[in-house]
């Protein structure tokens, strides 16, 4: 278990310095800073003080028991720490530090391993970004919150073997308001890897959504079967990087991890059933559809659209994606005749350019009620005169847990609030179709496998 890491009460930081921006201060702030509930214990032997707490020598010196450290200082002083560390029977640390097999130096990461193992202390790290727990407070995230937003509370996890795509990552995410519950840099893992934070993330109540980024693992039999159990239980989505020749070389010498080869990752994806991500862009879409939706029924995708254009594109996605055109029922079908005049009502439903707020809501309820359609695609140009911001709390009041509701939008600063606001409701929001289907499409595969 990992809970040491994530429900830790009492923790201390090495390498805490009065310098703001050395990474030790940063991280000590954080803690200070942050909502975490437990005890916080400042480590360096040439101070005395740091933001009005007291410093220690070493770890040893605290009377109170540590359940977690966090080591931020050069790679050289490491291996001293980690033996006061066992003297203290802490079983959980978290290494900031760069400078082992990443810019290979083997033999230091060796002996760290072996001490490790002999203390029996788990490790995140070396070469870390640090770990974020949005309910326990736990902070060491070497990046002050002036720079990288936290997210607010949520059901994503999200697990990255590079500190710079996590951070960015995770300062993206918090600006679009996606919700947070853990997030997890590892770095070397020098004896945790991707595997043990997956078969954790499984179990864990706050977690919905598990997201990865990964250059390569150690024991892929392991993560071959670690992986098969956990995409029973919650969706999984990751980005495998060091496709390439040269992107494998790059990942070698970024966290000393063999990329291998790609083929062989995407054979594994698609057998436990990882949703692969090409890129970070797709990550954001995917993960948008599952926070929202846990279920689908079935294939079937009705387009509701005030933008001719935007309908046949969603229509030409839905084909390209094997996903299925709904038809609806001839009792539907005739109502909204009767109530729109002379829209035709097919698929797409076209509300043309002076549909209001009214036409949108029958059409939604007449397709979120008909057995024959499985999700609903709004395409919402808010540029049209007739459209106003009320549309925004009539989506979110119809949305259905059973009969998932995407909405397409794209334009400028109008638009972008409406987007904001209905995401904050929970409706995923997509800029252009092809975007919106691709996530239905993953949705469905996950679902209906």
């Amino acid at each position: 278990m990992l809970d040491g890491f994530f429900n830790a009460k009492n923790v201390a930081v090495v390498g805490v310095s009065r310098d703001i921006n050395k990474v030790g201060h940063v991280i000590f702030q954080n803690f200070v800073e942050s909502d975490f509930k437990g005890n916080v214990f400042a480590v360096n032997p040439n101070v005395e003080f740091v933001l009005g707490y007291k410093t220690y020598d070493r770890v040893s010196d605290i009377d109170e028991d540590v359940d977690l450290v966090i080591i931020a200082i050069p790679s050289k002083f490491v291996l001293d720490v980690i033996k006061d560390c066992g003297k203290k029977k802490v079983k959980n640390v978290v290494i900031i530090s760069s400078g082992f097999s990443e810019v290979g130096n083997d033999k230091l990461e060796k002996e760290l391993k072996r001490l490790l193992d002999k203390y029996g202390i788990k490790c995140i790290g070396p070469n870390t970004l640090g770990v974020f727990d949005a309910y326990g407070g736990v902070d060491c995230v070497f990046m002050p919150k002036t720079r990288v937003k936290r997210p607010r509370k949520g059901g994503i996890s999200f697990v990255s073997q590079s500190g710079a795509v996590g951070g960015a990552i995770l300062d993206l995410m918090s600006e679009r308001g996606y919700g947070f519950s853990k997030f997890i840099g590892y770095g070397n893992g020098v004896n945790l890897e991707i595997s043990d934070f997956l078969e954790y993330l499984k179990d864990d109540d706050s977690t919905r959504v598990i997201c990865f980024y990964l250059e390569g693992v150690k024991n892929g039999e392991r993560f071959f079967e670690v992986l098969k159990e956990v995409t029973k239980v919650k969706p999984v989505i990751g980005i495998k990087a060091g496709v390439t020749v040269e992107g494998g070389k790059a990942a070698l010498s970024h966290t000393g991890n063999l990329a291998g080869d790609d083929r062989i990752y995407d054979g594994i994806f698609k057998q436990c059933g990882v949703i692969r991500a090409e890129n970070v862009e797709e990550l954001f879409d995917f993960v948008k559809v599952f926070d929202n939706y846990t279920y689908v029924k079935g294939r079937k995708i009705q387009i509701i659209t005030n933008g001719g254009g935007y309908g046949i594109i969603g229509v030409d996605n839905v084909i390209k994606n094997d996903l299925e055109l709904a038809k609806m029922n001839s009792e539907n079908k005739k109502f909204l005749k009767n109530e729109f005049g002379g829209i035709i009502v097919g698929n797409p439903i076209d509300l043309l350019g002076d549909a209001d707020n009214n036409k949108y809501k029958l059409a939604i309820e007449k397709s979120l009620g008909d057995e024959n359609i499985d999700i609903v695609l709004i395409v919402l140009l808010t540029q049209l005169p007739l459209i106003n911001t009320d549309i925004v709390d009539m989506v979110a009041d119809l949305k259905n847990e059973n009969k998932p509701i995407i909405v397409v939008s794209t334009g400028g600063g109008f638009t972008d609030v409406l987007v904001r606001n209905l995401e904050k409701k929970g409706v995923p929001v997509y800029l252009f179709p092809e975007n919106a289907v691709k996530s239905i499409k993953a949705l469905c595969d996950y679902y209906l496998k």
